[in-house]
């Protein structure tokens, strides 16, 4: 069994990382890189009480009081129950800890399944931490769930066609089990699309939501922790089933301008046609017709909406998946589009500011209404170009999120990329709160 390429609480050194091998080999017959963890298959009968979270928030620099700190408040919340999962994302200065981190939270939570990774900026306790050291826990008291995890590299990724068998392996769970998936990524060893382009195969319809770590700026700066083991590459994932519901909000900060539109010629990402018209005469025609405001965002905040529900039949300008617009040629008036286009699709044109960040994230989170019910607790993912820098104040969306659903314990982090489902189907997304809301099934 091959250990290297991972580091393990108590390790007196890091392991040697001069040849790049899979970190786990695994049973006999298993993929290489790919290690599984198999928590527990069933509901645990020590519980009888409710589903269960809670969440902290820490900025000390130290790490061990930093952990103490949040691990404690914790504990409080939880009244004395012990958590089945504790999620721990810290900031960068942290990183180099996470070996004490797993010693810690194994002496403290011995029970639990820890998992998480670091992050330019972390949330906690409903609060966003954006600047300086910080580390925030979140816990899980989940009665009636089955939880299991899996870590794996870019070696390990099934292949596109025929994959479900495959990742069905990996994560665990049939399809009938309807896992949901929280799924933690390194932006820069890992091909996040295709991993959750491959799960979505496996998993249609399950809730797959997370984020891309934004701890480090290069290869190996980032650390994912999953149970004893520190991860410096890589996707981990955390896989739910049982008695409990997953609802998530994808907000994207834009609101549509102009009319949608059919696209009616396309290749790949090339938008060539809209209603039998060049996108780019479109454009203009539009440019034309607003006001000095909008004018001014269309010339740095101008973006694509495409609906991804084709079989709609009302249209749904919240579920358009909002993508980068990444050139014009003048001469066809043909737009290149990061997104895969089909004929037929309906496209409307968006733009993105703070204003319409907040105004959308109020929309989506006022989708069920103030009556709704606040979930048991919550997790968010949300874009490193949010938070103070896009609202000018810290907590906007946490803020916001305690308005519109809460109370409810919120934690989570700055993401590299978000990911989250747009009409059926999961997608890595930019400048994007994704938030996942956790109910006992039972209780929806």
């Amino acid at each position: 069994m091959s250990n290297e390429g991972v580091e393990r609480a108590g390790d007196e050194a890091p392991p040697d990382r001069s040849r790049r091998q899979s970190h786990f080999g695994g049973p006999a017959g298993a993929r290489r890189g790919v290690l599984t963890m198999n928590v527990r298959l069933g509901a645990r009968a020590d519980i009888d009480g409710p589903m269960k979270w809670a969440s902290s928030l820490s900025r000390s620099s130290i790490t061990a009081e930093a952990f103490a700190e949040a691990a404690q408040a914790l504990e409080v919340r939880l009244a004395g129950s012990t958590p089945d999962l504790l999620l721990a994302f810290t900031s960068s200065e942290h990183a180099g800890e996470y070996r004490r981190i797993a010693a810690l939270a194994q002496r403290r939570f011995p029970a639990s399944l820890v998992a998480g990774c670091t992050a330019s900026g972390v949330i906690g306790d409903a609060h966003e931490a954006e600047e300086g050291p910080a580390l925030s826990l979140t816990a899980a008291v989940l009665p009636s769930v089955a939880l299991s995890a899996f870590h794996l590299d870019m070696t390990s990724l099934p292949p596109a066609e025929g994959s479900a068998p495959a990742w069905h392996a990996i994560v665990g769970a049939p399809p009938e089990a309807r896992p949901k998936l929280l799924l933690l990524a390194d932006p820069f060893s890992i091909d996040a699309r295709e991993l959750i382009a491959g799960l979505d195969v496996a998993y249609p319809g399950a809730p797959k939501f997370g984020g891309l770590a934004s701890g480090g700026g290069r290869a190996g700066e980032n650390r994912f922790l999953l149970g004893q083991d520190v991860h410096r590459s890589g996707a981990l994932g955390i896989v739910f089933s049982g008695d409990i519901e997953v609802e998530t909000v994808i907000a994207q900060g834009c609101r549509p301008i102009g009319a949608p539109m059919i696209v009616t010629r396309c290749h790949g990402g090339l938008l060539q046609e809209v209603d039998q018209r060049p996108p780019v005469k479109v454009l203009g025609e539009l440019y034309a017709s607003l006001g000095e405001r909008d004018r001014e965002l269309m010339r740095h905040s101008l973006f694509l909406g495409i609906e991804m529900r084709a079989e709609s039949v009302e249209y749904d300008p919240s579920e358009l998946l909002v993508r980068n617009i990444l050139g014009a040629d003048q001469e066809t008036g043909a737009l290149a589009v990061g997104a895969e286009l089909r004929p037929m699709m309906v496209a409307q044109f968006v733009l993105r500011d703070a204003r319409t960040a907040d105004d959308d994230l109020r929309r989506m989170l006022g989708k069920q209404g103030p009556s709704a019910s606040p979930p048991a607790g919550a997790l968010l993912f949300s874009c490193v170009g949010r938070g103070a820098g896009l609202f000018g104040r810290p907590d906007h969306d946490t803020a916001l999120f305690e308005e519109r659903r809460g109370p409810a314990p919120l934690g989570g982090f700055f993401c590299n990329g978000e990911i989250g489902p747009v009409g059926g189907t999961t997608f890595l997304h930019g400048y994007t709160s994704a938030f996942a809301m956790f109910r006992e099934a039972a209780g929806t």
